[in-house]
């Protein structure tokens, strides 16, 4: 069992980030940001590049400075510590290993450079390549390892400095799928496993969904939404957040006295909304294909193994529908189809 134990790795506390902004000249790069990151939380920043959410963790991490706005840790103030007495670490997408120092000594380094006691530095490399699987890699060279083998060293080497918080600026984007599928397994069973604080930089939403306790999607520098995955994925709050996580459904209407009017038909709405000229959001797995009081033409269908996808002209929409592909309905391109939308999977922005 590593040194680090569950209940020791929450007393860091809350990381609060309030009011940070920083700007490249011209260029806002973080406009007023303001979170919370909850003790031993696995917390996502998830947008596209440019957004925001590296230069954010590399404030965080005191490789940056925020012209404006404070952040700390467990109420101490992580601005007024230099980057080497901050209680974080860093996971670079690069990895960033030693290329002419061995895993063991790659993942000693810190407490080498802290002048920990041998058998202290010994002891606890040895319990990080267990933790990580890499007991039997120790002699190594990073060029004798995999992409995954890497990925594991640069976590222990980030980890045996027993940071309160873990930051991670996209440490699988240099991986195939497959291998990345099984170190996202991997690394939520570690973070689980040590309750510690992960702060996870992404542009996978995918991933990030699958990984995150919340996320914060981030837009031009701002925060677009904060929520659990489930929150954010079935109630986006805008429309930004429902195109950039999944697909979606994005349909312009009129509403009067609880009826959206679309090109396609009318949708009496589960909510009362005021009237005006609007935008409906819905999710393709939430339409019904081959049922319902719309139809449409099939333009496209795309076999993606479990589900079935189609692309259908409704009116003047285009409606994207999946479905389970043992349970899809006959339908074929260039054919008519029937599809319905329950009003409780209808969201009005």
């Amino acid at each position: 069992m590593p040194w680090i134990a569950a209940e020791n790795s929450k007393r860091g506390g809350c990381l609060e980030i309030a009011g940070v902004r920083r700007a490249f000249g011209d260029v806002v790069a973080l406009n007023n940001i303001s979170l919370e990151v909850r003790g031993g939380e696995f917390f996502s920043l998830l947008g596209p590049s440019g957004c925001g959410k590296t230069t954010l963790l590399r404030i965080i991490a005191g490789l940056d400075a925020p012209d404006a706005g404070t952040i700390s840790l467990g109420g101490k103030d992580l601005l007024r510590l230099p980057t080497n007495e901050r209680p974080v670490n860093t996971v670079f997408q690069s990895y960033a290993l030693f290329p002419h120092l061995s895993v063991a000594e790659n993942i000693g380094f810190g407490l080498r450079m802290k002048k920990a006691p041998r058998e202290e530095i010994h002891r606890r490399v040895a319990s990080m390549m267990e933790l990580v699987e890499a007991t039997k890699l120790a002699a190594r060279k990073p060029h004798e390892l995999s992409g995954g083998q890497r990925q594991r060293v640069a976590l222990a080497r980030a980890l045996v400095n027993e940071p309160s918080v873990l930051l991670l600026d996209e440490p699988l984007a240099a991986v195939d799928q497959k291998l990345r599928k099984q170190l996202q397994a991997d690394l939520l069973a570690l973070q689980r496993r040590l309750a510690l604080t992960f702060v996870y930089v992404t542009h996978d939403q995918e991933e990030a969904l699958s990984l995150s306790d919340r996320l914060a999607v981030m837009n031009n520098g701002s925060i677009e939404q904060i929520g659990a995955p489930q929150e954010v994925y079935g109630e986006p709050r805008t429309a930004f957040v429902a195109e950039f996580l999944g697909n979606s459904n994005l349909i312009a209407a009129e509403i009067s006295d609880g009826v959206a009017r679309t090109s396609f038909g009318e949708i009496r709405l589960a909510k009362t909304i005021k009237n005006g000229n609007t935008t409906l959001f819905f999710r393709p797995e939430k339409v019904t294909l081959g049922a319902g009081p719309f139809s449409g033409n099939c333009e496209e269908i795309v076999f993606g193994g479990v589900t079935t996808s189609a692309r259908i002209r409704s009116g003047n929409d285009i409606i994207r529908a999946t479905t389970l592909s043992n349970g899809a309905p006959n339908i074929r391109i260039g054919g008519q189809v029937c599809w319905g939308i329950a009003a409780e999977d209808v969201t009005v922005f």
